[in-house]
């Protein structure tokens, strides 16, 4: 239902009679580029800024790469591209800007009297603190030149249209990618509250560069913008999915907040859901979706959903009548090769069996070495799409057939991973 060749063809404008221009950022980028090449075709020129392996080969758009989620000097030499193809446009030209999740980091200018080693420091720093997307995504705008409505002021006179695969609860425009070309309703005393919050110190330098490129640029940005598809999209699809297969969807819509917590809590609404306490009776399957946070603390190696998937493990404590998926639906769970991980009945007394022991390996932040010594990761490879995240806990009958069929599929998932 995410995917850009399901849900572009009902936003796409109009071919302009000017010339078009095409850029954009983000895991789904290239794949938006190349649905407009098949509905537009030539003459059409522009480029986009994907991570690696997120390439989709187009004839007209250059697909450029850069790092994700911290920048590099490939990103910066991408961003200042998309500024030189909008530069120097007239009225009457239009400018297509594809925007989706992961375009914060891959479209990186420093402002001036900003490093891209500072930007590489607190970019880092914010992602292992907790924070939400839209306070990291604040401090983005503020130590950049591209973003927060300043790719909009390069682009005119030409008009601007922009299309958005949202990655963010609440679907906020000037969230997803860090706003280039909508308007920034935050300011630079906003970026820095966040980052004392978190306890990020920086340079008073940088705080006079953030406060001199604070220049509110609403008046002057005329937004078009066109949001494509959301979470609320991919769970709706679950949804009906379930109910042709019998099973009653419970849809909670975006949740956020700690990843451990989270798990604890839809936990209990399983548990409740089992003793018949529930808003909704077995066979059925809680779906959700939304951005946790997690707050490192150790050594390991895992995402957010890895993290969520081992505190639900813990707290079902390997009941027999639950199982569970958690994954990220660009198909990238942190920095890993897995989309998530799935939470099966027997997942704790695996873990026993080859040694792993839960508790300690969570108080590491190590989900990833957890799940894959069980068989239990879901590797499906980049998706070119990114509505965050989705999660399921499937609860059945005592012995129905789901239950009987979850039991027979363990083995099947876990010989040949890149399958499931």
């Amino acid at each position: 239902a995410a995917t850009p060749a399901n849900c572009m063809t009902d936003w796409l404008p109009r071919r302009p009679a000017g010339e078009p221009v095409v850029i954009g950022a983000g895991k789904a980028a290239a794949a938006m580029a190349r649905e407009i090449e098949r509905h537009w075709g030539p003459p059409l020129r522009g480029a986009v800024i994907v991570p690696p392996d997120h390439e989709v080969d187009c004839d007209f758009i250059d697909v450029l790469r850069a790092p994700h989620p911290v920048p590099d000097e490939r990103s910066v030499a991408a961003s200042q591209r998309l500024l030189a193809e909008v530069r120097g446009l007239s009225t009457g030209d239009r400018v297509l800007c594809l925007l989706s999740g992961g375009g914060s980091s891959l479209m990186t200018l420093p402002l001036p009297g900003v490093t891209l080693r500072d930007k590489q420091s607190i970019t880092r720093r914010l992602l292992s603190s907790g924070a939400p997307i839209h306070e990291i995504n604040c401090v983005r705008k503020k130590l950049s030149a591209i973003k927060g409505g300043k790719l909009a002021l390069e682009c005119a006179p030409a008009e601007v249209v922009t299309l958005i695969i949202s990655d963010v609860p609440g679907n906020d425009a000037a969230v997803v990618a860090s706003g280039p070309t909508v308007a920034d309703p935050t300011t630079a005393d906003d970026a820095l509250a966040v980052l004392d919050r978190y306890g990020i110190a920086i340079s008073d330098g940088l705080v006079a560069a953030m406060r001199a490129g604070d220049e509110p640029a609403a008046a002057r940005i005329e937004a078009d913008v066109r949001i494509l598809a959301t979470s609320d999209d991919a769970l709706q699809a679950a949804a009906r999915a379930a109910m042709e297969q019998g099973v009653a969807p419970c849809l909670l819509g975006d949740v956020a907040g700690d990843a451990r917590r989270l798990a604890s809590e839809h936990a209990a609404l399983a548990l409740d859901i089992v003793a018949g306490k529930g808003p909704v009776d077995p066979p059925c399957v809680v779906l959700s979706g939304g951005e946790t946070t997690v707050t490192v603390t150790g050594k390991g190696r895992g995402g957010r959903n890895g993290e969520y998937a081992l505190a639900l493990a813990l707290a079902l404590g390997g009941h027999p009548r639950i199982s569970a998926l958690a994954c990220d639906t660009d198909g990238i769970d942190g920095g890993g090769d897995n989309a998530g991980c799935y939470v099966l009945p027997d997942t704790l007394r695996l873990a026993d069996r080859h040694g792993l022991d839960a508790m300690s390996l969570q108080r590491d932040n190590d989900s990833y070495r957890f799940f894959a010594g069980i068989g239990g990761l879901l590797v499906t490879g980049p998706t070119r799409t990114n509505v965050n995240d989705f999660r399921a806990m499937l609860v059945t009958r005592a012995g129905d057939a789901g239950t009987r069929q979850i039991s027979a599929s363990i083995a099947e998932f876990r010989d040949e991973p890149k399958r499931s």
